[in-house]
């Protein structure tokens, strides 16, 4: 049974969703991302998906876009975030860890040898933003084939064709993209978000995750009462981006998590 799966059976046992933080590797600080994701770990984070440095990220809000550009001004590659996860494994065998990018920094290096190289440091599941699962049959099998979910996006907008070619393709869960625009965008309508989710839950044969737009407890209190994982992204980023040093970043990444884990562990209970 792999990480993410072992997971979700957990949480479904207890009956709530999956907490899931992103941040961007090597931001605020290259030394500090490693005790970063430890701290996540810490603070009640069920899985983290660690962004890979990409100059040019589409679906990101200003907030991603700028730690990404932080990122890679002090020389971060996909190698090092290889490694990052690999030195978090030596402690740490049972967190999930997503990747979260773009094709471009992946097709340099090769998709199989990213591939190999990600299964080997200990990553669960890769996000390629801007891979449709038309497109991603191929790279979908290289994934699968090293034990790596590959995990797909859906949106507002998805249609049918694109619903079934996920549930072919993909594996882990299922991102859903809450609103029609980039990371970090304006508050959603979750009582439609909701119903949309429900419904893939019943099409899909695996979990699925609501991601962007939600940037504090309560908004995760109401996500977590339906979606199998809730995602957040540009709201912990913005909490990390003037932390002076390594030590104000680990704090500021405690103080935002925890009241957001124990806002998805008492969601369902007031239902």
């Amino acid at each position: 049974m792999s990480r993410l799966e072992s997971m979700f059976t957990q949480l479904r046992q207890q009956d709530r969703a999956a907490l899931i933080p992103f941040m961007t590797a090597g931001d605020p600080s290259l030394s500090g991302t490693v005790p970063l994701l430890h701290a996540l770990v810490a603070a009640g984070a069920d899985a983290i998906e660690l962004g890979m440095p990409f100059s040019d990220p589409m679906a990101d809000g200003p907030s991603i876009q700028r730690a990404s550009e932080r990122a890679l001004a002090k020389g971060v590659k996909l190698r090092m975030v290889l490694e990052w996860v690999r030195a978090f494994r030596t402690s740490n065998q049972h967190t999930p860890i997503i990747l979260m990018g773009y094709l471009n920094p992946i097709e340099t290096m090769g998709m199989t040898v990213f591939a190999e190289s990600a299964a080997a440091a200990g990553v669960d599941g890769v996000i390629i933003v801007d891979l449709t699962p038309e497109e991603g049959r191929e790279a979908s099998a290289t994934l699968k084939d090293r034990g790596i979910d590959p995990i797909f996006l859906l949106a507002p907008t998805s249609d049918g064709a694109r619903v079934a070619a996920v549930r072919e393709l993909g594996g882990g869960f299922v991102y859903y993209v809450s609103l029609r625009g980039i990371t970090g965008a304006a508050q959603a309508d979750w009582d439609e978000v909701l119903a949309r989710v429900g419904v893939l839950q019943q099409e899909l044969t695996m979990p699925v995750a609501i991601g962007f737009g939600i940037r504090n407890a309560d908004t995760v209190a109401r996500v977590g009462k339906g979606a199998d994982a809730v995602v957040v992204g540009s709201a912990l980023v913005e909490q990390l981006a003037d932390c002076p040093d390594d030590q104000d970043a680990l704090a500021a990444a405690s103080r935002f998590i925890q009241p957001l884990a124990e806002a998805i562990k008492n969601a369902r209970s007031k239902q």
